[in-house]
């Protein structure tokens, strides 16, 4: 077997329109996954598939809101036929709303640990029951170097991506005898749109800070996905794999 492959596997990649998200659709793409990209964006999504198949890849663009968990488990049920049956789940989708504790309202708590957290339990939940009847599933959950060191301004974010760690933990436990594993990334300072907007004296500031002197890339992340992905990882569970080029060690 060729390294990393996983061919007739079915992915689903929430937070697929960009990012991480994309970066992550297309590296499992390229080993062999059929891809549901799932998202809010439905227009950059169908691109994004309309591209993976004139490139030989299997992809389905798919409208999931993850922020609204009620609704979740009834969408997965409206996947196509043939689509349904997940192998392989990356919980991708998050938001951020950062601000100081003190200032820091209800509201922005709360919109944070539902899509982050909340968001994740949904989808798992929809996915899970399927992975345990064929006995084989994959569940990884993008996290962030946040959740293990912390982050002023970002108390909201940082406690949703480390519940992502405890969740997954616990489901390691619950679903190991079924041979499902269940894993995190926890990426650091990712060049993004975000990170490309800041003056160049801030971003070199940041570069300082990791010990790897400049910031990651989404297929940097990715990669780690595709690993976690694979059956070369299936000994491997409960585990966060920390990609932040050294910035917390």
């Amino acid at each position: 077997m060729s390294w990393m492959r996983i061919d007739g596997r079915t992915a689903l990649v929430t937070g697929a329109s960009q990012g991480i998200g994309e970066a992550v659709a297309r590296r499992l793409a390229a080993q062999g996954a059929r891809v549901v990209l799932a998202a809010r964006s439905e227009r950059r999504l169908v691109a994004l598939a309309e591209e993976l198949e004139a490139a030989g890849s299997s992809a389905l663009a798919f409208r999931l809101d993850v922020s609204e968990p009620a609704e979740v488990g009834e969408r997965l049920a409206q996947l196509p036929d043939g689509w349904g049956e997940i192998d392989i789940l990356v919980n991708n989708a998050g938001i951020t709303a950062d601000n100081l504790l003190a200032r820091m309202g209800l509201d922005e708590w709360q919109r944070v640990l539902q899509t982050n957290l909340t968001g994740a339990y949904a989808v798992t939940r929809g996915v899970v029951r399927g992975m345990m009847k064929r006995r084989w599933g994959r569940i990884i959950s993008v996290s962030s170097v946040v959740a293990l060191m912390g982050n002023a301004g970002q108390a909201n974010y940082a406690a949703a991506k480390a519940g992502l760690i405890g969740f997954s933990k616990s489901l390691a436990r619950e679903l190991a005898s079924r041979g499902i594993t269940v894993n995190v990334i926890a990426p650091g300072f990712v060049a993004t749109e975000m990170t490309a907007a800041l003056p160049e004296a801030t971003r070199k500031e940041l570069e300082v800070s990791i010990p790897l002197r400049r910031i990651g890339s989404s297929e940097e992340i990715a990669s780690a996905c595709a690993y976690l992905a694979s059956e070369e990882a299936g000994y491997v569970t409960g585990h966060t794999l920390n990609v932040s080029g050294g910035l917390y060690i």
